[in-house]
């Protein structure tokens, strides 16, 4: 009996991509916003916690999509090539436009920004490499770097102090150690442990590829268990006063609230666990929303390089209509804005404006999706 399916897209990669990369437009409306990253207030808490899932399940199902691109492209030489020029390509984007859009300044002196593009890219660049083993093999990787990521950061201590200020000027692009990076950059996405978070996915496609009753009840199992260890060991974790003792606030913020920068193994198995265990549903979907999530999953950078300078104009054009002023000398080291405070946007405006630029994304996603489906010969649309 043939256990596998033949390795076609998923609907359920696409749509759970999709929900993510709509998310995502909350929290980069929110830099432009005045409003901060978070906070005692639940509505602005959980403005930016919902967030949070989309760089884990991004990363994850960019090294999904990375194993089922190795099934229909069988000649591993090809995969290799197509995962390095694609990192590359990536990580030219973060340094270029994406600086660029986000802060409409071309003054490198002054700021230089390590976003999510840098992480995906470096992370494909290993993968080429990585993609020459087993898939169980990468898995297995994948998972021992999220689990064993802190190792990363005890290596520069194995150093001379007199030679750990000149090494973590690199080290710090690989994984925080506490150490002084390169001045005037901020690095907020490292290598670790998102590139075991990729391999995790590629790993995880040989579970997709099964017949579809067992890749549900497997999806779920990890689903449910990842979702069980994060809540039974983040709850140990609080009461044994683990990370800070004299935190104060109510135990639902404390649990919610794991570290990001780098992503720990809590914060990936609070955001991953969810996602993989709504695969079986996001498989039986239907209907508009459906339909509108799997396009804007099925051209995710289309969608990310047009929605930043969407949103940055956006946003000039509210402060116009408001204010009377653009305000984009408070965005020239955006994502990280300093808005006034008599400034500061409602929390009901950010939202309406994010409903109305996924809506002019949507609208410009379907457009390239058929664009790019009717015309294979196109090469280029692969890396798009």
């Amino acid at each position: 009996m043939n256990h596998t399916t033949p390795p076609t897209r998923l609907q359920s990669v696409d749509l759970l991509r999709g929900a993510i990369m709509v998310l995502m437009v909350i929290d980069h409306v929110r830099c432009y916003t005045g409003q901060p990253p978070g906070g005692p207030e639940p509505a602005i808490f959980f403005t930016r916690w919902v967030t949070h899932f989309c760089a884990p399940v991004f990363c994850f199902f960019a090294g999904t999509a990375a194993f089922f691109y190795g099934k229909k492209q069988p000649d591993q030489r090809k995969l290799t090539s197509f995962l390095f020029t694609r990192g590359l390509l990536l990580v030219i984007l973060e340094l270029t436009l994406v600086r660029f859009f986000w802060a409409f300044n071309v003054d490198y002196s002054e700021f230089i920004f390590i976003g999510i593009l840098w992480m995906l890219g470096w992370s494909m660049m290993g993968m080429a490499l990585l993609v020459r083993l087993k898939p169980l093999t990468v898995g297995i990787i994948g998972l021992a770097i999220i689990l064993l990521q802190q190792l990363f950061g005890l290596l520069p201590k194995a150093f001379p102090s007199s030679f750990q200020e000149p090494f973590g000027r690199f080290w710090e692009f690989i994984y925080s150690s506490g150490l002084k990076g390169p001045p005037n950059v901020a690095i907020l996405y490292v290598i670790v442990p998102w590139i075991g978070v990729m391999a995790a996915g590629y790993g995880f496609g040989l579970i997709l590829q099964m017949e579809p009753a067992r890749r549900r009840r497997i999806c779920l199992q990890i689903g449910v268990g990842a979702i069980a260890a994060f809540i039974i060991g983040g709850s140990t974790r609080i009461a044994l006063g683990i990370p800070d003792a004299d935190d104060t606030r109510p135990f639902i913020y404390r649990l919610l609230d794991q570290r990001k920068y780098p992503a720990s193994t809590w914060y990936l198995l609070m955001t991953l666990g969810p996602a993989i265990a709504l695969i079986p549903y996001a498989e039986k979907a239907r209907g508009w929303l459906a339909r509108v999530l799997t396009t804007i999953g099925r051209v995710p950078l289309f969608y990310y390089l047009l929605h930043i300078p969407l949103i940055h104009l956006s946003a000039l054009l509210v402060n116009f209509m408001q204010y009377g002023i653009t305000g984009q000398e408070w965005y020239g080291i955006a994502p990280f804005s300093a808005v006034p405070p008599e400034y500061k946007w409602s929390l009901g405006l950010l939202y309406l404006v994010f409903f109305i630029d996924v809506v002019i994304l949507y609208v410009a996603s379907r457009w390239y999706a058929g664009y790019k489906q009717a015309h294979p010969e196109k090469r280029w649309l692969t890396y798009l």
